[in-house]
């Protein structure tokens, strides 16, 4: 915890008006004379804020509505640990007497406590003290004034450079200023009666420090390096020197002039230099690199705009003269001879040299060597050795000794850059020199005659044809004699050579579509042998030519034409490349059907197939032919089901042709008597299974469209059991199953594979199919199903008659079909309105009687009078 010794210092009145505005200056207090170091200054009013000069200002509008106002100001060191307090009271001013001789306030205009800046000359000699400035208060006509001032130069660096009489307010300097270091002050000065009132607000005065040329300018770099091409015309600039001054700007003292005081070498004056800028431009037009390829230039700027009292220092200036392809290389020697033997491949033959007067190694003086005569076949090549600048020829191809014993070159050379030539000066012309390379003669084995040999052949030849002959030849004697041929093993063996007379056969039938053949083409080094040993290689190259072995046959020949007629595009396919693929043309065979249909042509592969006119529907099978490029025509019959639709979906599969042309395989026929054996294994356990003797009649899923429904009816109310099915009610106390004695109409479900719910007329349990044959046997109740096999039995069956009325004709999901309701809860205890009613003979069926002639026979078929 940090402690602090507080003790209150001293008190300060101070006499202000009532009414004090935001930022408005009470007082000053002396707060060295408390402590020399406060490093904390505080207001206990927050109304007031103290500065470091001990300047005392209101922060915001302040009313002495009691005539006395205090506060504190805390002084804090906290090194040595030592705090202080002064009292502040403020006491309106009306109400503070005069303590001074003088009774009456004399009110004027302020004019002197505003003075213009002092000036004060840099490097003034004197003598000092030197007053500078007078501040006076118009307030000491009535009061007695000290005069104070703080800022740069008196309490703060460089202190002691001015101080101000407490009595008369005069600033005096005590030494003199730099003006490049300290350019002006701006000190704040305090006019104060002696009990601490401030009459005048703090006043900022400007001391400014009077430039003195005691600044010689200077160069910014030490030396300046510049280039400039040669050859450059008067005028092209090379760059600028830059000086300084550090004297007041805008001055005499910083307006400074240049000039070249010397050059080195001295003649020709290649420069000239702006006295005002420092630009350095070209001013002689010839300037050689090859003369004088450095220059040094000294330069003197001087300040007071060049005038000979100025301060000046002087500069270097390094120019470098930079190459240009002003100079053609030439050739050391005009001629040249070299031996090379025959047959050498790759091998350097001979180094030539160059001259070049520009700066080596640059573009200028980079040798760019060319055979321009003696090198038709190309056998030679000549290239550029980067580090010696010599030209190197080779031989890349081998010569023949027995074609010409000697050739003769010749080389020119030329520079890398394009020639810059300078003003007026002569075209340049090119150094040749000739190379005469003599062939030695050396024992060469054969040559074949060509080296690589390219052989045709049409494809699927026969084995053994010739196709060709590769001869090789020596050449010493100019002949073939004495050389046999060879095919070395591990090759692709297409072909065979005949070792005395070189003949060249097919060994298998080279076919496109085959294996290593799929590449069209094969190379096989061939080797020849002379009677001392010597080999020569040679190369045969076979190519298989495509050849017209595939028929054009249309991909897809089974097509529906509907009503609208649209044509059919038939495309064929050629396995064959061209020119014996496309093209096709197709012509319809059959004279009778070329009357009734037409082919128009699309493009080079594919034709629309359309009917000519109004043609009756049907299926018509349409023989085309289709011709390739090459003249091989292929059969082909397009089947066309012209069928009275609107899509094709709506005629289905068109049908197979005639039996004749239908083979079956023999795993087919094997599949269909197995097939045939277990569906009669099936309806013999079906037939097996059903355990009664009596035969009901079967309704099938569509009953519904075949019976008669009653749907006029209010039989007793029934209780739903599901959604989907409606289950009959018990109507009886005897214990049966849904079954109601007298006239009416009951339902039961009788068991047996394959039965589905039945009709029954009449008092006893007859089925309609017992009622037709006049036999009254009852069914027995063991053949009665229950809810839940009824329930599975139906449900699926209701649910794919349903499924099936969701569609239309083109298994889309129709707009209007049956919609499935969700369950609502149980029925009402009261049961079915249909118990109100006791009209049974509503159920009966005299309304028989009344139908049209054409309903009669329907109603005999459904029920049994």
């Amino acid at each position: 915890v940090l402690s602090l010794c507080c003790e209150a210092c001293k008190k300060v009145i101070f006499h202000v008006p009532s009414e004090l505005e935001a930022g408005t200056l009470v007082g000053r207090v002396d707060l060295k004379e408390c402590l020399q170091s406060a490093e904390i200054i505080s207001s206990s009013d927050g109304n007031f804020k103290i500065l470091e000069d001990g300047s005392v200002y209101t922060t915001s509008a302040v009313s002495l509505s009691a005539e006395k106002k205090t506060f504190t100001i805390l002084l804090k060191d906290i090194q040595e640990h030592v705090q202080k307090k002064i009292y502040v009271s403020l006491v309106e001013e009306e109400k503070r007497k005069t303590r001074h001789a003088r009774d009456t306030v004399l009110k004027r205009t302020k004019r002197r406590w505003g003075p213009i800046p002092s000036v004060m000359i840099e490097n003034s000699l004197g003598p000092f003290p030197l007053q500078i400035q007078q501040v006076q208060s118009d307030t000491a006509q009535n009061y007695t004034i000290y005069y104070s001032a703080s800022g740069p130069g008196i309490d703060q660096d460089p202190k002691g450079l001015f101080y101000i009489e407490r009595e008369t307010g005069n600033i005096f300097a005590t030494r003199a200023v730099d003006r490049e270091q300290y350019p002006s002050f701006q000190i704040i000065c305090f006019a104060t009666t002696p009990d601490g009132y401030s009459p005048e607000v703090p006043l900022v005065h400007t001391i400014r420090i009077e430039d003195d040329n005691d600044n010689a300018p200077y160069f910014t770099q030490d030396f300046f390096e510049f280039s400039v091409p040669e050859n450059s015309k008067p005028g092209v600039l090379v760059g600028k020197m830059i000086a300084e001054d550090r004297d007041e700007p805008f001055t005499l003292h910083t307006k400074l002039k240049y000039r070249i005081v010397s050059q080195d070498p001295s003649l020709p004056p290649a420069f000239s230099l702006h006295g005002d800028t420092g630009v350095i431009t070209v001013s002689s037009p010839q300037l050689d690199r090859e003369m004088v390829s450095r220059y040094n230039l000294l330069v003197e700027v001087r300040d007071m705009a060049g005038q000979p009292f100025g301060l000046c220092s002087t500069g270097t200036a390094v120019i470098l003269i930079e190459d240009t392809n002003d100079n053609a290389p030439s050739f050391k020697q005009t001629q040249y001879e070299t031996r090379v033997e025959e047959n050498r491949v790759n091998v350097e033959i001979l180094r030539l040299s160059v001259i070049d007067l520009d700066e080596p190694g640059s573009p200028g003086s980079g040798a760019v060597y060319e055979i321009i005569r003696g090198n038709d076949d190309r056998s030679f090549e000549i290239t550029t050795d980067k580090n010696t600048n010599e030209g190197i020829l080779c031989v890349v191809k081998g010569l023949d000794y027995e074609s010409a014993k000697q050739r003769i070159l010749v080389i020119a050379v030329n520079n890398e850059a394009p020639y810059m030539l300078a003003p007026h000066s002569q075209q340049l012309s090119q150094s040749t020199s000739s190379v005469t390379v003599h062939i030695l003669d050396v024992d060469e084995g054969p040559v074949f005659k060509p080296c690589h040999l390219r052989i045709d052949v049409k494809e699927c030849e026969e084995i053994g044809t010739i196709i060709g002959r590769y001869l090789a030849e020596d050449p010493e004697t100019g002949n073939s004699e004495g050389i046999c041929y060879r095919i070395p093993p591990g090759q692709c063996n297409w072909i065979s050579i005949d070792e005395k007379s070189g003949e060249v056969r097919t060994v298998k039938v080279l076919d496109r579509d085959v294996g290593e053949m799929r590449r069209g083409q094969c190379n096989i080094t061939v080797l020849a042998i002379d009677r001392n040993g010597k080999t020569g290689t040679g190369t045969i190259q076979v190519v298989i030519q495509p050849g017209n072995k595939n028929y054009p046959r249309i991909a897809k020949t089974d097509y529906i034409m509907c009503r609208d007629r649209k044509p059919i595009c038939l495309t064929a396919e050629d396995g064959d490349d061209s020119p014996y693929s496309t093209p096709f043309v197709y012509r319809i065979t059959d004279r009778s059907l070329a009357s009734l249909w037409k082919i128009t042509q699309h493009n080079d592969n594919s034709v629309y197939l359309s009917p000519k006119g109004d043609i009756p529907f049907g299926i018509y099978d349409i023989p085309i032919s289709v011709i390739d490029n090459g003249g091989k025509a292929g059969e082909n019959h397009v089947t066309v089901n012209f069928c009275d639709c609107v899509t094709p979906t709506e005629c289905g599969m068109i049908r197979a042709g005639p039996a004749g042309n239908v083979t079956l395989g023999v795993w087919a026929i094997l599949a269909m008597i197995l097939g045939s054996l277990l569906l009669l294994l099936i309806l013999i356990t079906i037939c097996g299974c059903c355990g009664s003797g009596v035969m009901h009649r079967h309704v099938t899923d569509d009953c519904a469209n075949h019976n008669l429904i009653i749907s006029n009816t209010e039989a007793p109310g029934e209780e739903v059991m599901d959604h989907n099915i409606i289950p009959l009610q018990n109507t009886s106390d005897q214990g049966g199953y849904g079954i109601k004695t007298g006239d009416q109409q009951t339902f039961e479900m009788v068991k047996g594979r394959g039965q589905t719910l039945e009709s029954v007329k009449g008092g006893g349990h007859q089925t309609l199919g017992s009622v037709k044959e006049g036999g009254g046997q009852a069914v027995m109740d063991t053949c009665r199903y229950s809810y839940s096999e009824w329930h599975n039995f139906t449900h699926p069956r209701l649910g794919e008659k349903v499924h099936l009325c969701r569609q239309d004709e083109e298994q889309k999901h129709s707009e209007d079909y049956l919609l499935s309701y969700n369950y609502e809860g149980k029925g009402s205890l009261a049961g079915s309105v249909g118990c109100c009613s006791d009209q049974h003979e509503e159920e009966a069926l005299d309304f028989l009687d009344q139908l049209e002639p054409k309903f009669r026979t329907l109603a005999e078929t459904c029920v049994k009078r």
